[in-house]
């Protein structure tokens, strides 16, 4: 979170300029977010390092109120009189802006659990050497495999604090590791990538080298026809799918009639289609942060609590996303984002789902995901970097990358078995074997 280069925003700081900052406000109303990081990244390209980045940023952002109207207006630096100057003209802004109809009031303090988010301070001294040297180790095994080697390797220690003239006040500080590595050789290709809140917890090396084997295996692709499959989705590939059905969880558009979670009766009366099964029953969706792989942020950028929430619970809704106002409409409670999302896993390896599958595909990456339709929450997207056939329990061969058209509340309820889970990016999820899964075309992608 360096902001100088000789400083570091600390989360007493932060609520020390919010509050300075709140005391200026000449509007009815204020609210203020500060946002505080420092990133840097190592790229390697054709087994070796290309680039290193290093980026700090700071943002403080004013929003003002004179009833129902509203302005914002942000900066990048941390001086009193560039506070000042950017409060003073959100409020001028504000003073000119039409009501909103959907206006609603400042949230007032909040409880939030009780713990910390992970941060890892080490991070802090990660230098451009100590990941040249994790880099050098990968690009090695890359080059003595004989494939080529490109991805990333990051680190990010970041700062959320937040507060309003009514009295909420909060902040909170985290940290992320990244590593994402791309295999080739000649037409094959694998993929993968670790998250977690600290460099030792990712397994670069072994990840490396289940990433060189697949790409190698994956040479020479062969065609098969599109249809009907069963389709065994590693963690990664399945988080490219499964946040869709979650973000689509919205109260308002199920409401309005927009979504899959919308009912409408013979009189055409529109409800919505909480507890109702709609999935299989395997399938738990929560919203953890405290997840032993995640322990992220408490709460929201708005303020509300980021606490655990069940969302799918024996393949059924247990609820829905709902805004501070349109819980307001329907005198329900805000629930804040509808993340992280956490999966519940089984204790199967990939392995053993494999052995299990007759006949099937096993998808190592989707990617380019789009919606078909809206509504249904039909999708379209392709597989990539590391796709098979399974016969009689065993990878078969590689096979050329499909694109798929698929419902995705009929793929969780196709889900048969479940895999152990991991994490991908700020969500945790299995392995998923999905019968009945429709793929609509051979593609040219590798």
């Amino acid at each position: 979170m360096l902001v100088t280069t000789d400083k570091i925003i600390t989360e007493a700081l932060a609520l020390e300029i919010i509050e300075n900052a709140i005391a200026e406000s000449q509007a009815e109303g204020v609210f203020v977010s500060l946002n505080s990081s420092e990133s840097v990244l190592s790229r390697f390209s054709e087994n070796q390092i290309s680039q290193n980045i290093h980026k700090n940023r700071f943002n403080l952002t004013v929003t003002s109120y004179f009833g129902q109207k509203s302005a914002s207006a942000s900066t990048t630096e941390l001086d009193r009189e560039a506070i000042i100057a950017t409060m003073r003209r959100a409020e001028e802004l504000a003073k000119f802006a039409p009501e909103d109809p959907e206006w609603i009031e400042l949230l007032p303090s909040q409880s939030y659990e009780e713990r910390k988010p992970a941060f890892d301070s080490a991070l802090i001294d990660f230098s451009p050497l100590d990941r040249g040297e994790i880099v050098q180790q990968v690009c090695s095994q890359a080059q003595k495999s004989g494939v080529e080697g490109s991805g990333t390797l990051s680190s990010s220690i970041s700062l959320m604090a937040i507060g309003n003239s009514v009295g909420l006040k909060a902040a909170q500080q985290g940290t992320d590791a990244d590593f994402s590595f791309t295999a080739r050789q000649e037409n094959g290709s694998s993929w993968s990538q670790l998250t977690a809140w600290d460099m030792a917890s990712l397994p670069i090396l072994e990840t490396t080298k289940k990433t060189i084997k697949k790409a190698i295996a994956s040479r020479n692709p062969q065609a098969i026809s599109p249809g009907d499959y069963t389709v065994i989705f590693e963690p990664q590939a399945m988080a490219s799918l499964l946040p869709w059905v979650i973000w689509n969880m919205d109260a308002r558009a199920a409401d309005e009639g927009r979504s899959f979670m919308s009912r409408n009766d013979d009189n055409g009366n529109i409800s919505n289609r909480v507890g109702e099964q709609l999935f299989n029953s395997l399938v738990q969706v929560q919203r953890n942060p405290a997840h032993s792989l995640l322990q992220s942020g408490v709460f929201f950028g708005n303020g509300l609590p980021n606490s655990y929430l069940d969302i799918v619970k024996d393949g059924t809704p247990q609820t829905l996303s709902y805004s501070r106002y349109w819980a307001q409409q329907k005198s329900k409670q805000p629930t804040g984002g509808m993340y992280p999302i956490v999966m519940t896993g089984g204790n199967q390896t990939t392995e053993e789902l494999i052995a299990s599958t007759e006949k099937g595909i096993l998808v190592t990456r989707a990617w380019y995901v789009r919606y078909v339709n809206p509504r249904t929450l039909e999708v379209t997207g392709m597989t990539r970097d590391g796709t098979f056939l399974i016969e009689n329990g065993k990878i078969a061969y590689p096979i050329q990358n499909l694109r798929f058209n698929q419902s995705l509340p009929e793929m969780l309820k196709n889900i048969s078995a479940l895999g152990k889970v991991k994490r991908c990016g700020r969500g945790v999820i299995p392995t998923c074997k999905v019968e009945n899964f429709h793929f609509s075309s051979v593609t040219d992608s590798v």
